[in-house]
């Protein structure tokens, strides 16, 4: 497979559990649909890839870099659920992403 085709079928994949995630999430199954969100298949297909392309080095360096983005995420997300409530959708997305890239940057300057 050449490299457009790598992309494209990395495209279609993502494309796929957002897809998912939003029709279960439309039809009130938000449980499933969190699932289907958080479910490792975009991380593992990553480590498939990463593998294939790059090795066991470059595997274990996307993981470790990869837990540092947990904390900003948790944080995104609880902005949301406290947020949305209070403020609307638009606000909150808007303010709970400046919120997470924030904190991406605190990680950043932390992690060296």
């Amino acid at each position: 497979m050449g490299e457009l085709g790598k992309y494209v079928l990395y495209f279609l994949l993502g494309g796929a559990i957002v897809s998912v995630s939003t029709y279960l999430g439309s039809q009130g199954k938000s449980f499933l649909a969190a699932f289907a969100s958080t479910f490792p298949a975009i991380t593992g297909a990553t480590f498939i890839l990463i593998y294939l392309n790059g090795g066991n080095d470059a595997i274990v360096s996307y993981a470790k870099n990869l837990l540092w983005f947990v904390p900003p995420w948790i944080l995104y997300v609880v902005a949301m659920i406290g947020g949305v409530p209070r403020f609307g959708f638009w606000p909150t997305m808007i303010g709970s992403l400046v919120l997470y890239l924030g904190s991406v940057g605190l990680v950043k300057i932390a992690s060296k």
